[in-house]
């Protein structure tokens, strides 16, 4: 795996340069809040929105945007599109803050490289940028400026999720994990032939038990689960690739009430040890919404960020603050931004259902909503923004909406059926049609959720309904989140959001699986995959003495090899010898040894019986 030293390292960089960031942000909330305050209003949309990112004649895409005025203090200047080597001779300087020194670091994939400024730029000045980049034999001057945003001031990191009456039913609990180990109950109402292999995938929160990503045999039988500390939350727990090895992804962090994530993300190989977290850059905080590795070993993220907004033009306030929606690709090699978009600088205000009226510095005009980017091997970018009931088709290099699927300015013909409403997780699936989840309120547009198979005719330019699922009993209309997952035998799976459903249908619609959490618990997402753990930590033990009998818990979290449970038992910890034997049974497995001794131990035992884990050595 090619994350070795040269990722660990650059998350420590990363880590170490978001901490100092978080200081500056910290040391310079009141000057920014005095500055919003005197300006009375700020414009943050270009005067001419979704301009290509491509400087001309020099072939180099870029950010900030040309001409924007939502770029952070903290960011960085990407220039993508040819070698760290072509590109000489950079120079930055901002109108308030002069000239900035900074390093010109290259992309670890040989088509770019970022200017990284030395110092941060203030809230409101106009950045220019002077460059040289080869282009064939020449060199080629190259030149652009941009503005920086005062951001919305309000502590959103202090918002944390309400607390939910704790509920002792509605969570596991086992002898053999800690008393603070207290995954969901999740219960199978539906289960026939013809499911598609694999477990299921979910990061459970806002329940009475702790947050955190899980993994559940579809029979309902926990196979691993990781509690977060108190006030963090997870989302997105996924299977990916990465340099061709599997590995587990999920966000955490926190999730204010205004209803975006400031976390990371986490990666974790097939034995459960992290081996990498991935942080939004440009001194942002990652959002909970998407998270790709792509096969070039850089990862796509989305970032949500308040910035001052003048927004009488929408029905708002001149001193409101509106929620930027933004997307970024990192190198994962060097922490580095190799390209970053953003929605007001490609989408108008006035494209929203959401309302600006009721807007405010605390509550800010959440006019975008991105949840979900699948960049193609085509160039284009395929997005999904919940609060313009809208799809984007992008131009990925150049940044620009070439298609708008649905919304109040619909390039394409909507055929009955095929419109959207605050939907989430568009994906473009191998034949070329569109796999959405439909929510369809909250406000209510339709009677329920579904997932929701589309097809865009190039000729006729027309969107048609292929195919759509709902989930009759009982009837769900989830205001936020969701997903669906084309599965490779044809069949779909479906996570309901806000209500903890889980689904599986045929190709022809037909109902397969469906289970659901008990309570209160939602999951951002869910998905089947096909999954081997093999725990790096050993298998957990507990036993009690039951009569004349030792009775022993078995559990090793996380782990789907093992088949059988050899208790071992002895006078000493070090002369043990088998005294039973269990199959496994479910995450934790109950065996009776025959007689009392003072120590006893399991064995983890696979499918042909060799020895794969064994636990400490406890008092019987």
């Amino acid at each position: 795996m090619r994350l070795r030293s040269a990722l660990a390292s650059s998350v420590v960089a990363v880590l170490l340069a978001s901490a100092a960031t978080l200081v500056l942000i910290a040391k310079r909330v009141s000057a920014e809040q005095s500055a919003y305050a005197a300006q009375g209003g700020a414009p943050c949309a270009p005067p001419t929105l979704n301009r290509s990112d491509v400087l001309s004649g020099t072939g180099l895409a870029v950010s900030p945007l040309p001409d924007s005025y939502d770029a952070s203090p903290y960011t960085q200047i990407s220039l993508l599109g040819s070698p760290a080597s072509a590109i000489t001779d950079v120079r930055v300087s901002g109108s308030a803050t002069g000239t900035h020194s900074g390093r010109l670091e290259a992309y670890s994939q040989g088509d770019g490289a970022s200017f990284v400024p030395s110092r941060p730029f203030l809230p409101g000045e106009t950045v220019t940028v002077h460059g040289t980049v080869k282009v064939r034999t020449h060199e080629q001057p190259f030149a652009f400026r941009f503005a920086i945003a005062h951001r919305d001031p309000v502590d959103y990191a202090a918002a944390v999720t309400a607390s939910v009456p704790r509920d002792y039913n509605e969570m596991q609990h086992f002898h053999s994990q800690a008393a603070t180990f207290e995954p969901p109950v999740m219960a199978v109402t539906a289960h026939s032939e013809g499911t598609s292999p694999g477990d299921v995938f979910m990061a459970p929160y806002a329940g009475p038990g702790p947050s955190g990503p899980a993994i559940f045999e579809e029979d309902g039988n926990l196979v691993w689960f990781h509690p977060l500390p108190k006030g963090t939350e997870a989302t997105d727990l996924q299977v990916q690739k990465l340099d061709g090895q599997t590995v587990l992804t999920w966000w955490q962090g926190r999730i204010p009430p205004q209803g975006f994530g400031q976390g990371e993300e986490i990666i974790e190989n097939t034995s459960y040890q992290e081996i990498g977290r991935v942080h939004a850059g440009n001194g942002y905080l990652a959002d909970l919404h998407e998270f790709h590795i792509t096969p070039q070993d850089t990862a796509l993220l989305t970032v949500f960020q308040p910035i001052a907004c003048n927004l009488s033009s929408v029905g708002g306030q001149s001193g409101d603050a509106v929620t930027d929606g933004i997307f970024q690709e990192i190198d994962l090699m060097t922490g580095l931004v190799r390209r970053e978009w953003t929605s007001l600088d490609h989408v108008g205000l006035s494209e929203s259902y959401s309302s600006a009226t009721s807007s405010s510095t605390i509550w800010p005009f959440d006019y975008f909503h991105l949840n979900s980017i699948d960049q193609l091997a085509s160039g284009r970018t395929l997005i999904s923004a919940r609060n313009t009931s809208a799809l984007y088709e992008l131009d990925t290099f150049t940044g620009q909406v070439l298609t708008h699927i649905g919304g109040k300015h619909s390039t394409v013909k909507l055929s009955p059926g095929a419109a959207t409403a605050y939907q989430h997780d568009a994906q473009m699936l191998p034949n070329g049609e569109i796999s959405v989840f439909d929510n369809g309120g909250v406000p209510k547009v339709h009677a329920q959720s579904r997932g929701l198979v589309i097809a865009v005719d190039a000729q006729t330019n027309t969107d048609t309904v292929v195919a759509e699922y709902d989930h009759s009993s009982p009837s769900l209309l989830s205001g936020s989140q969701g997903d669906v997952q084309a599965l490779e035998d044809g069949n779909v799976f479906i996570g309901w959001g806000a209500w903890p459903y889980f689904s599986e249908y045929s190709a022809s619609g037909g109902l397969l699986y469906d289970s659901h959490l008990h309570g209160s618990y939602e999951s951002y997402r869910s998905f089947r995959f096909s999954w081997t753990g093999s725990p790096a930590e050993p298998p957990s033990i507990a036993a009690a003495p039951e009569g004349a009998h030792t009775v022993v818990y078995a559990s090793w979290n996380g782990d789907t090899r093992t088949a059988t449970w050899r208790v071992l038992a002895g006078a000493s910890a070090t002369q043990l010898t088998p005294v039973a034997s269990a199959e496994r049974d479910g995450f934790e497995t109950t065996i009776a040894a025959p007689a009392q001794e003072p120590y006893v131990a399991v064995q983890a035992l696979d499918s042909e019986g060799a020895v794969i884990g064994t636990s400490s050595t406890i008092a019987g």
